[in-house]
């Protein structure tokens, strides 16, 4: 799953000369809270929601109401901008972009096209989008957490398994984390399984595997092993 196709386009960006006034405007507007900073066509820093916040409070307490106005509308953002920001290539993927926004402490970033240009950004927001599509969140149905053994088949068998008992995949993923040597985590949501059947198949899949947790959410039921 590539940037390009989550990232959220086209970027809202704001001139280095523009004031605090102008940025705040922009986040109000379009419901944002990071903008790249431009001059002359060229990404020359970010300002976010939380940069005005600091640069605008500092002196806030000793300040009467027209001199705060006054200060917002007329610090420039290339004076309080974060300066060669983190930036994303428009074709990578989105995990290489958690890894970078984690790595940097970032809400999100700037995303850069084939040519250079800012062709949009991506935020937590979009990546949450990202997990909710790849776990199949939407369609709702039963979740299960399973730890197999770590060899070819025991993923096709736990699959096998459902479908036996009418079970269609919405998502299945894995992880190595949290799993002791030799075995993996398996998650897998599924949908249309009859209810009277789900006892029966939980103890089919304790066959293929340790069972951790079950989520229905039809019955917004939990149970964890």
């Amino acid at each position: 799953m590539l940037v390009k196709n989550w990232m959220s386009k086209p970027a809202i960006t704001i001139d280095a000369n523009g004031s605090m006034k102008d940025a705040i405007k922009l986040f109000k507007e379009h419901d944002i809270k990071m903008l790249p900073v431009m001059e002359k066509g060229k990404l020359v820093g970010i300002v976010t929601d939380r940069d005005i916040k600091r640069a605008s409070a500092s002196d806030a307490t000793s300040l009467e109401i027209h001199e705060l106005l006054y200060l917002i509308s007329n610090i420039k953002l290339k004076d309080i901008m974060t300066k060669n920001p983190v930036t994303i290539p428009f074709d990578y993927t989105i995990d290489e972009t958690a890894e970078i926004l984690l790595k940097h402490k970032l809400s999100g970033a700037p995303v850069i096209g084939p040519y250079g240009d800012v062709v949009g950004t991506i935020t937590q927001h979009d990546i949450f989008r990202v997990i909710i599509s790849l776990t199949g969140s939407e369609r709702r149905g039963i979740q299960f957490g399973l730890e197999v053994e770590d060899r070819p088949g025991s993923i096709k068998e736990v699959t096998d398994t459902i479908r036996e008992y009418g079970g269609r995949m919405a998502s299945i993923l894995t992880s190595y984390e949290l799993a002791p040597k030799g075995f993996r985590r398996l998650y897998v949501r599924m949908y249309g399984i009859d209810r009277f059947k789900l006892n029966s198949l939980k103890e089919a899949l304790r066959k293929k595997g340790t069972l951790l947790y079950i989520v229905d959410r039809r019955e917004t039921t939990r149970e964890t092993f």
